[in-house]
Parts: C-alpha cells; structure tokens; sequence
C-alpha cells in the first residue's frame, strides 16, 4: 500500500517522468494553455505554480531554481518578466483545470491547464484579429 506517498508515479522510472513534467511546466510557460490527461495536468499544475511563486521572489536562487525544472533559458525569461508580474499580488491559485473530454483512442479523461487570466491575455484569431489590426493601424487617416 501507498499511504501517504505522494505524488503519481505514471509507470515511467524516475528520469522518464521528470523529463514528461519538465516538458510539460516549459510548454505551459510557453503557450500559457496546454491539454493534456487529468493526472498529468495536476502534477503538472503544482510544479508550476511552484515555479510561479519563485518567479514572483525573483532572486537569484529563485533563477536557479527555475533553470532546474524549466528546459528553455527564453521560456524562464519569459516567466519572470512577463508571467510573474502578472500575479504579484496573489497568493497562489495561478493556474486553472478544467475537465474536458475523453480522449478518442484510449478514453482517458482530458484536461485544460491554463492561466485565470488566459481569458483576457489571449489573441484574438481569424476575422477578429484582421478588424482589431485594421483599427490598431490607424485605417481612418
């Protein structure tokens, strides 16, 4: 039995499964939404949000320590200039998981990990983002 052993361990040995959350956490910064399973989202989320709050301290060890889980040196940047100073003010609570589907193959149960604000941060697509570039150009001149 497992009791109190934390963390899920994916079937995967040790290296393998720091490697999947590492890629995740990066994607994450990246594209500030991903889609992946239920159980990888979670464990996912609680290193991220971890990664958050050292992004928010901004010293130096809090650098090293995100260099560590983060893969990418541009995407660490990213999380201290642009993510972090984003959620100053906020206790916790970054990251937001909603269930979404049952994945075709498999079955297994799917899942949105994204920011609270990815709502209001996101860019618009398609006709939207023409009208919103054809306004921000200065068409009436």
């Amino acid at each position: 039995m497992r009791h109190k052993v934390d963390g899920r361990l994916f079937g995967r040995p040790a290296n393998q499964r720091k490697a999947l959350l590492r890629c995740l956490v990066t994607a994450l910064f990246e594209n500030q939404r991903i889609e992946t399973t239920v159980a990888k989202a979670k464990e996912a989320k609680r290193i991220a949000e971890k990664m958050i709050t050292f992004g928010i301290k901004g010293d130096l060890h809090s650098m090293r320590q995100v260099r560590t889980v983060v893969t990418d040196r541009t995407v660490a940047s990213k999380l201290f200039n642009e993510i972090a100073p984003r959620f100053t003010g906020r206790n916790g609570g970054y990251l937001r998981l909603v269930q979404t589907r049952n994945r075709l193959k498999d079955s297994a149960p799917m899942a949105i990990l994204e920011f609270i604000d990815y709502e209001s941060i996101k860019k618009p697509k398609g006709k939207a983002a023409k009208a919103s570039a054809d306004t921000a150009e200065g068409k009436g001149k």
